[in-house]
């Protein structure tokens, strides 16, 4: 019987363990960004200064999701100018088409950690699958928080056209455009 007890709790613990956890994205340590072909001369580089979200994980049962929120109108290439163009009508529209949102399952996972994120991007209210390797994945205790934090790096590629943004298409430019993504979160 004493066995028994034992074998239970240790089940009812385990299962403790294994719950869930929510991690707030925190913005000022995630940056979505980016590299697409400006006529085939060179490539610009951007990324977007203002983003949101959460993440779900369950390292124990090899689970998670994630949705995140961008904000197109932080977008900054460097350069005044055009930040102000690709935020209007020619490309991201976010007047008309405001905010970007991933969301998606993590995948692939070893030994806790998730090596892949199969998802649907929608962007300038159009929603594609849009899917990322996760090049490095890794956990630990925030040392001032003292909570969990969590960060990533992710990588994949859209095709900008997909998604109704072709500027520059009639000159020439390529619509593929490489997504790098590094990411921290916080548990709750």
């Amino acid at each position: 019987m004493k066995k028994l007890f034992i074998f239970l709790l240790a089940g009812i613990t385990d299962a403790a363990l294994a719950a869930p956890v929510t991690y707030q994205i925190d913005p000022t340590h995630t940056f979505p960004s980016f590299e697409a072909d400006h006529m085939g001369v060179s490539v610009w580089r951007g990324k977007f200064n203002s983003n949101s979200g959460k993440v779900t994980l369950d390292k124990a049962a090899g689970y998670g999701m994630v949705d995140i929120t961008i904000d197109p109108a932080s977008v900054d290439f460097g350069h005044d100018v055009l930040n102000k163009w690709a935020a209007g009508p020619d490309l991201f529209d976010v007047a008309r088409f405001g905010v970007a949102r991933y969301k998606g399952k993590l995948t692939g996972f070893r030994e806790g950690a998730p090596t892949q994120l199969q998802g649907e991007l929608t962007l300038h209210g159009v929603t594609r699958p849009v899917n990322l390797q996760i090049k490095s994945f890794k956990c630990i205790p925030h040392p001032m928080l003292k909570r969990e934090l969590c960060g990533a790096d992710a990588y994949g590629s859209i095709k900008r056209d997909d998604f109704g943004l072709t500027a520059g298409k009639e000159y020439g430019f390529k619509m593929d455009v490489d997504l790098r993504i590094q990411v921290e979160a916080v548990a709750d």
